[in-house]
C-alpha cells in the first residue's frame, strides 16, 4: 500500500513558497483505487484504536477523514479555522513559526468520555494537531490518537505532539 499512496503522491517544488517542496495529494485523491486503500487504513485505525468519533483537520484533513468516519461507522466533527463555524464554539490559539492561529470545533460536537481519533493529510511542525488535541480535551473528550498519511519526519512534528499524545499513539501511514 505505501507503494502505491507514494506513487500518487507528487512533489511541487517552491510552492506555496521559495525553497518548500510541497506533497501534492489531489492525484491520489483522483485514483478511485488508490484513495480506497487510503480510506480502508484509515477506518481500520478507528476501529484499532477504538474511535468514537473522528475530527478532521481543515483542510485536506477533512476530505481523509469523512470517509474513513463513513467506513468506520462512527461520526465526523470537523476543526476549523476560526470564525468558519456557526454557533457556539470551543476555540483554542496556537503559535505558529511565522504567527500564531486559532481552530474551532462546535461546543457540542463531542460528548465528555468520546474516543476521538484525530486525521490530517500531513504532519509537519504540528502545530495544528497539538491545538486540536488540547481543544478536543478541553471537551471533555479522550484522545485515541493521531493518524496521518504523510509525516514530514524532517520537520519533526511528532516531537512536538509527544507531550500532547499522552500514551496515545501517533500513527503515520508514511514518513519521508
Amino acid at each position: 500500500m505505501r507503494t502505491l499512496l507514494l506513487s500518487r503522491i507528487q512533489d511541487v517544488p517552491d510552492y506555496p513558497q521559495p525553497g518548500v517542496m510541497f506533497k501534492d495529494i489531489t492525484p491520489l485523491l483522483a485514483d478511485a483505487t488508490a484513495f480506497g486503500a487510503l480510506t480502508e487504513a484509515l477506518a481500520e485505525l478507528c476501529v484499532r484504536h477504538r474511535a468514537d468519533k473522528v475530527v478532521g483537520l481543515e483542510a485536506r484533513g477533512f476530505i481523509l477523514a469523512a470517509p474513513a468516519a463513513v467506513r468506520a461507522g462512527i461520526g465526523f466533527v470537523p476543526v476549523r479555522k476560526a470564525g468558519k463555524l456557526p454557533g457556539a464554539t470551543l476555540g483554542q490559539a496556537y503559535e505558529l513559526e511565522y504567527g500564531a492561529a486559532e481552530i474551532e470545533i462546535h461546543a457540542d460536537a463531542l460528548e465528555p468520555g468520546d474516543r476521538v481519533l484525530v486525521i490530517d493529510d500531513v504532519l509537519a511542525t504540528g502545530g495544528t494537531a497539538e491545538a486540536s488535541l488540547r481543544l478536543i480535551r478541553r471537551a471533555g473528550a479522550q484522545i485515541a490518537g493521531v493518524a496521518v498519511l504523510l509525516e514530514l519526519g524532517f520537520l519533526d512534528g511528532r516531537g512536538r505532539l509527544l507531550a500532547a499524545l499522552g500514551s496515545a499513539p501517533l500513527e503515520a501511514l508514511i514518513t519521508v
